[in-house]
């Protein structure tokens, strides 16, 4: 049954995602210490990011003044920064701008797979998975999977994805091959750990890095050992309970699975205009209001800037939330944003569905790359669709690898 709620006030949010959506949530809601999902906090994010040095440290790990990864990803993920605009703000030395540029070509790799392959992401791309070194792990989630926290490496990570909801990709890189390449685990479970906890989490960046550290996309596993923690954490080793006897001391003994016959749709799409969507505003009739989604929350979003008279719609999707059981920090990342945006227009938030809420009104909204946009806009009926900011057109290419696809 669909629930109008009243929109969330600045200063409160926490507690107004309790009292609504705690019932949808693997654990209690709060804030991210680090990150604020307001438009005003991605704006100084982007400002007062300097990509000098990125090249060099954009993998350390700790100290923390020594990392170079930008942090922007949370608020990307959710449309407040876009990736063309991201691109273009970015200005420093040569080398640390391409670099950069690259991570972001990388994100927007991982959307042209999303988009046109769905929930085949969900499958190994072109490899079996590795074929671990030791035997297979039972248990999931942060506290019952295969990571043992009793090393200070993996203690150290997993209690910064719990407190801020975000990690470096270096150290993403350690929990996921540890997970699979070491103790035989499913990745797919993996990735659903890392896919309820990190503000980012999206299936396209997120599957895509995961299967590209198992080696089920490149069939070369990443070999998570101690040589990655002592040069990119030298702290850590030095004060952990297994520092004389490393359960990672040595490069894991494993191999990639066999090749598997990958899908089609990885080296041609036949309709790549549907994949991207609209290169042009499709308008069918005056909306009524603006249709916003957790992909595109920012201010420049298309429909919302293009329409600023109109009242602005967003609908907690009831059915989903309960299945996927995330984090409640993720929640209130979006609920910060609602807040904001219920200071700034007219808001209406909802809990149910958003083919109920939209039923009989005539919705602008922005065309997204994923699954899940196109079964909801499918049962509406729209009355604008506005194209996705790309910072690359999808093509019908192939997408067999990130080299292939970059130039």
């Amino acid at each position: 049954m669909t629930k109008p709620l009243p929109a969330p006030t600045q200063g409160d949010v926490a507690n107004w995602v309790s009292v609504h959506l705690g019932h949808l949530c693997c654990d209690t809601p709060v804030a991210s210490p680090r990150f604020n999902g307001t438009q005003a906090a991605a704006d100084v994010a982007l400002a007062t990011f300097d990509v000098t040095g990125y090249a060099g440290r954009r993998n350390e790990v700790l100290p923390v003044e020594r990392r170079g990864a930008s942090g922007l990803s949370p608020w990307i993920r959710h449309g407040l920064l876009t990736l063309p605009d991201v691109w273009a703000s970015v200005d420093g030395p040569r080398s640390d701008r391409t670099k950069f540029r690259d991570e972001l070509l990388w994100q927007e790799y991982a959307r042209h797979l999303y988009a046109r392959l769905g929930p085949a992401m969900g499958h190994p791309l072109r490899f079996d998975p590795p074929v671990a070194s030791s035997g297979a792990a039972t248990g999931t989630g942060l506290t019952s999977g295969p990571w043992e926290r009793s090393m200070a490496c993996v203690n150290s990570v997993l209690m910064e994805l719990e407190t801020d909801g975000w990690l470096v990709n270096q150290t993403r890189m350690w929990l996921a091959a540890d997970w699979t390449v070491r103790h035989g685990k499913d990745w797919k479970s993996g990735e659903a750990v890392f896919f309820t906890h990190l503000l980012d989490g999206s299936r396209a960046a997120n599957r895509a890095g995961w299967q590209w550290t198992v080696g089920t996309a490149t069939g070369r596993p990443y070999g998570f050992s101690r040589w990655q923690v002592e040069k990119r954490a030298p702290s850590l080793c030095g004060d952990c309970p297994h520092r004389t006897a490393c359960p990672i001391q040595e490069w894991p003994d494993a191999t990639a699975g066999p090749t598997r016959a990958p899908d089609a749709l990885l080296f041609d799409d036949p309709d790549p205009a549907t994949t991207a969507g609209p290169d042009v505003v499709d308008r069918i009739a005056a909306p009524e209001v603006v249709w916003l989604t957790a992909e595109s929350l920012g201010e420049a979003d298309p429909a919302l800037a293009a329409n600023p008279s109109l009242p602005v719609v967003f609908v907690f999707d009831e059915r989903l939330l309960k299945l996927l059981k995330l984090s409640g920090k993720r929640l209130v990342f979006l609920a910060e944003r609602l807040a904001e945006l219920a200071s700034l227009r007219r808001l209406e938030v909802f809990l149910g569905r958003p083919r109920d809420v939209l039923a009989d009104r005539p919705a602008a909204v922005t065309f997204a790359p994923v699954p899940g946009w196109r079964r909801i806009s499918g049962e509406l009926e729209l009355a604008e669709v506005h194209p996705w900011p790309w910072l690359r057109r999808p093509g019908s290419g192939s997408l067999a690898s990130f080299s292939v696809w970059r130039p």
